[in-house]
């Protein structure tokens, strides 16, 4: 019997064009200099303890000669996203038949906080796990074992969704069934087969 579905947010919830190829359109942003760039900064702010997001990023947008604020720039790359309606719809409805909702991403701190104002996180997810705060970045497999132990399931009783197999591939070797996310349609059609 499943109790919980376990989802990434961006790419599911949260939908939006690359920054990278957005930098590179608006602002002429080398691909094969952000993209380094990004993995390096990523890597050091989703860790526990890791200072302010803008020290890497600001100094980042400096070697670019991009003149961003701190405020200019979340706005700029986070006001890009577009929350999927679909999604908390159907969370919503998953939540009323008293199965669990929960968003596992590995996120930092400034941008957890800004999903914090989006009222449906409070309607539609139980609990949000965000690597900066637990320590464990996917595909680290103890980021879904947090989940099952704080919340007492076994991994039969969850379902995972993400939209990159290396985290798909994690949350299985735990003993979760996991899908590759492609739509809400499928997503919408896989979940309630295993409901019924």
């Amino acid at each position: 019997m499943i109790k919980a579905v376990i989802f990434d947010l961006n790419g599911i919830f949260i939908q939006a064009p690359k920054l990278g190829e957005r930098l590179a359109k608006d602002y002429g942003v080398n691909h094969s200099v952000f993209v380094p760039k990004l993995h390096e900064i990523m890597h050091q702010i989703r860790q526990p303890g890791a200072g302010p997001a803008w020290v890497y990023w600001g100094k980042a947008l400096k070697e670019w000669a991009l003149d961003f604020s701190e405020k200019d720039f979340w706005n700029y790359w986070f006001g890009a996203e577009k929350v999927s309606a679909k999604m908390v719809s159907f969370a919503k409805k998953i939540k009323e038949k008293n199965i669990k909702i929960f968003i596992l991403s590995n996120n930092f701190k400034e941008r957890s906080l800004y999903y914090e104002h989006y009222p449906w996180v409070h309607e539609a997810v139980d609990k949000m796990y965000f690597s900066w705060q637990t320590g464990f970045v996917k595909p680290d497999v103890r980021a879904w074992k947090n989940i099952l132990a704080e919340n007492n399931f076994n991994p039969e009783e969850c379902l995972y969704f993400d939209d990159q197999d290396k985290n798909l591939k994690a949350a299985e070797s735990v003993g979760i069934k996991s899908f590759l996310f492609t739509n809400e349609e499928k997503l919408e059609k896989i979940v309630n087969e295993h409901l019924k």
